[in-house]
């Protein structure tokens, strides 16, 4: 109840942000139109989150033909955690990452990047998937998926606060600058404060469904190393949905933690190896590259050949 009672105060704090946007854009009018807007997406993304956000990072669904021993996994997994088997999905990008997403259990997905089959370890990418299960199962997915959303139009109308002024002397060029400074903050921080405490909870429900905290860990280890490394093309352009993820997949992303949309990894490692009695794992050796991708292209009538992104 009383995480019920936070999703609401979050998403009211959006609307309202939202509202105040459009008050300075266009006074009352303009307010009473924001708030039919944000009604709006809010109803459109709760119906809709799966297929938007896995449209807008290239996803292609995986047939159980296609990933036979990914369906497998997860199949397992989901059945130990009494929950109903969510769409599988690849993402066509090097660097290892996996996201849930969906309105509830039983219309979810899992997306998992060809880099995460391609240089994780069946352990750790079970622990990936057992992650990504818990936000399922904890209802995370949609609060996240709306919260996205929510966090791209008000930085979109904060930056539109800057060319458009505000009405009747409202707003202004300065009153522009500060909403196009001070929004997306704003929603940043509502991100931050949904994600850092849920990603937490995530990794302890998945290390008991997998029964491997120590897997998990390394694998958060590894995709952290890689994230700097790589560059995930979609998810910069659709940085709103970078809370979603398991860990940030946003470049070399240097920000001040305060503004971070996930909690330090180190500190996840520690308390996921917490669960097992032990020191943090070493960090692992750089894994090698595949010798041929296996991410399947735009109109490619041949599936990939392996599930894992080997063979």
């Amino acid at each position: 109840m009383a995480g019920n009672v936070k999703v609401f105060m979050l998403m009211a704090a959006l609307t309202a942000l939202v509202m105040a946007l459009g008050w300075m854009l266009g006074g009352s009018g303009g307010a009473l139109i924001a708030l039919l807007i944000a009604g709006g997406m809010n109803f459109f993304s709760y119906w809709n989150s799966d297929k938007m956000v896995l449209r807008q990072q290239g996803a292609i669904e995986l047939s159980p033909r296609q990933g036979a021993e990914l369906y497998a996994m997860t199949k397992r997994l989901a059945d130990r955690a009494q929950m109903p088997m969510p769409k599988l999905y690849l993402l066509p990008t090097e660097q290892p990452n996996a996201f849930a997403t969906g309105r509830n259990p039983e219309n979810a997905a899992v997306a998992v990047t060809q880099g995460l089959l391609n240089h994780l370890s069946a352990d750790e990418i079970e622990g990936v998937i057992a992650h990504e299960l818990a936000h399922i199962h904890h209802r995370d997915t949609l609060t996240m998926t709306i919260t996205a959303t929510m966090a791209g139009a008000i930085a979109m109308m904060g930056n539109m606060m800057l060319f458009a002024g505000g009405r009747d002397g409202r707003g202004g060029a300065l009153g522009g600058i500060i909403a196009m400074i001070l929004a997306p903050m704003a929603a940043m921080m509502v991100q931050m404060a949904i994600s850092r405490a849920r990603e937490y909870e995530a990794d302890a429900t998945g290390a008991r469904i997998c029964g491997k905290p120590r897997a998990l860990a390394s694998a958060l280890q590894r995709i952290s190393q890689a994230a700097g490394r790589s560059v995930n093309v979609p998810a910069e352009k659709n940085p709103a949905a970078a809370a979603m993820f398991i860990i940030n997949p946003l470049h070399a992303l240097r920000a001040d933690r305060l503004f971070t949309t996930h909690p330090p990894t180190e500190e996840r490692i520690a308390r996921l190896m917490a669960m097992e009695g032990r020191t943090p794992p070493a960090a692992p050796p750089t894994a090698p590259s595949a010798a041929a991708s296996r991410i399947p292209r735009s109109g490619a009538s041949q599936p990939p050949r392996a599930p894992w992104g080997r063979g």
